[in-house]
């Protein structure tokens, strides 16, 4: 099944492409969308030549397959209302006459919502999610629903039902030979290689925070309930969350603020010397070269800044995590689908669904594990799952809790910090996916999701094969302000993310 990109929409971007190149200057995709929106209201760019400037990008990379669906037309008519309403006079927006692009899990009214997967290829959405009502309300336009991992039940991107002729799965920014990541995939790679300035993913053991570590964007986790997680296709009630994803904190913090109601203006950057950061022993260990030179080399930048280090150890962290992970996520699973599908009329069944899944990783997890109701045991083979995810929630997880709450209370931390991501992006290919592989992807986002933590996850630089390295920090459930304002402080020390060949 390839991407929708209709004729029509080819031909509005090859139109659009020539108002944008005689209005835009030509460094306009490193403008934040902070920075846009600005712009846009003072009438130094209108945001018809903006939206037309980014289509045209999009356009230009189909190889990457970073999007299902775009609506180009939509999007142009959007933006000169945008114009009309500001040369009226009317009251400027955060994020007036600005592109978004939104994971294709999230439901946007005339868009399709996939989830990546054929049985909801034909699903179009009467009702918004409420987040995309919050960000349409602030001005955002919708150009398109970005590809992602099947379901979301991966990290690599490995998408065998959406892509175009020849090139399978969403691929990495800054090497097309190499996996974006996910499942926020789409999102990321297209803020990788600047074909938009801000998006949507969502996260459940770090799907917005892992493929923006290797696309060298930011991602961020916020706590789970911050915002509304309605009609967002689902994993796990536990753990799933949606998750703003950009190229600098400022538009995280300034999508935060929209999506949860708060005040940006508290969010300022802190003093270094106030902050105080726990380095996990776990989280350090079986590090890749490049990972562990880029990793070391942002700690020495924060600790010639006055940030105060901490190694911290974490007793047990590994094995508390593995022990309830993936109960939580493979029995809150049918569930939580099934209900999904029902609330929101989908017009299909749980069983139709999981029959129709196309990418084969994804087959296996819910021929095995989420149709059965079943969990790997001690001993690596299927056992009922139920008696697991009993103790996952009465015993384990309260357990993961308590202990990320007395290492931060122990060592007086107001953050950990780590590498996202433990290696740079791996080589693309069905065999990416396989279980090994995608536990060492999450190794170290997974672990905080499990007990609600909001995290942050930023680029630090690229490796000596020349791809990206994330560092990410992790703050207790209900701290995302404080995460934010550390972030802003970080980013300042450490500067802007890399950028590929692509973007330039």
């Amino acid at each position: 099944m390839k991407t929708r990109l209709s004729c029509l929409a080819i031909s509005l971007f090859a139109a659009s492409a020539g108002a944008a190149a005689s209005e835009l200057p030509q460094d306009f995709h490193l403008m934040s969308a902070e920075q846009t929106a600005q712009a846009i209201c003072e009438r130094k760019f209108t945001s018809e030549s903006v939206v037309g400037y980014w289509l045209a990008r999009i356009h230009a990379h189909p190889q990457l397959n970073a999007f299902i669906s775009l609506n180009a037309q939509s999007a142009l008519r959007q933006a000169r209302a945008a114009d009309e309403r500001i040369a009226k006079g009317e009251k400027c927006l955060p994020l007036g006459g600005v592109p978004i692009a939104i994971k294709d899990n999230i439901q946007v009214v005339g868009f399709a919502n996939t989830a990546g997967t054929p049985g909801l290829a034909h699903f179009y959405p009467k009702a918004n999610a409420p987040i995309i009502d919050r960000l349409q309300a602030a001005g955002a336009i919708v150009v398109g629903k970005t590809n992602m991992h099947e379901l979301a039940f991966g990290a690599t991107g490995y998408n065998t039902a959406f892509h175009i002729p020849g090139v399978v799965g969403v691929r990495n920014a800054f090497d097309q030979s190499r996996i974006a990541g996910g499942s926020s995939s789409g999102s990321a790679t297209a803020l990788g290689a600047r074909l938009i300035p801000i998006a949507m993913g969502t996260d459940t053991g770090g799907s917005s925070r892992e493929p923006c570590a290797l696309n060298g964007c930011v991602g961020f986790r916020p706590t789970v309930g911050r915002y509304s997680g309605v009609g967002i296709t689902p994993i796990s009630t536990s753990r799933d969350t949606a998750g703003p994803m950009a190229n600098a904190v400022g538009d995280i913090v300034l999508l935060d603020s929209i999506l949860s109601g708060r005040s940006a203006s508290a969010l300022a950057p802190l003093a270094p010397a106030k902050i105080r950061l726990g380095i996990p022993d776990f989280f350090w260990a079986d590090l890749d070269t490049e990972v562990s030179a880029q990793a070391n080399a942002a700690l020495d930048k924060l600790r010639g800044s006055g940030v105060q280090i901490v190694p911290v150890k974490m007793p047990g962290l590994g094995a508390l995590a593995s022990a309830v992970a993936t109960p939580v996520a493979i029995m809150e699973a049918r569930k939580a689908l099934t209900d999904y599908l029902l609330s929101q009329s989908t017009g299909i069944t749980f069983k139709t669904l999981a029959h129709k899944v196309s990418s084969p990783d994804v087959q296996s997890i819910f021929s095995a594990m989420v149709v059965p109701g079943k969990v790997p045991g001690p001993d690596g083979k299927m056992i009922p799952g139920a008696d697991a995810y009993h103790y996952a929630l009465k015993t384990g997880v309260p357990k993961l809790a308590e202990l990320y709450r007395k290492t931060f209370a122990d060592n007086k931390l107001d953050a950990l910090l780590f590498p996202t991501v433990p290696e740079v992006a791996i080589a693309a290919g069905p065999d990416a996916g396989t279980p090994e592989k995608f536990g060492r992807i999450i190794r170290n986002t997974d672990p905080s999701s499990n007990v609600k933590m909001p995290g942050l996850s930023m680029p630090v630089g690229v490796g000596t094969s020349g791809l990206p390295v994330g560092m990410e920090i992790d703050g207790l459930p209900g701290t995302d302000d404080q995460l934010l304002a550390i972030g802003r402080t970080l980013e300042s020390i450490w500067g802007p993310g890399p950028l590929p060949a692509i973007a330039h």
